[in-house]
């Protein structure tokens, strides 16, 4: 599941390209806190300009561990 707090890596061919948060998480037309796994979902990644086929997004989130 992606959830809109989430942090985003971008990979391309195995490296590292960005890493940052979301900008935007939309279902269809809808702004939406988290999209499940299996549906389609539209992102805006912050400060990713140069998108290619075959790049993959790694979402991810920080816990703070006491």
């Amino acid at each position: 599941k992606v959830q809109r707090a989430d942090l985003v890596r971008v990979l391309r061919d195995g490296v590292v390209l960005h890493d940052s948060k979301l900008s935007s998480l939309k279902r269809f037309k809808d702004d939406v806190r988290e999209v499940t796994a299996g549906f389609e979902c539209g992102v805006i990644v912050e400060g990713l300009l140069d998108v290619q086929v075959g790049d993959q997004l790694e979402f991810y989130h920080k816990e703070q561990v006491r």
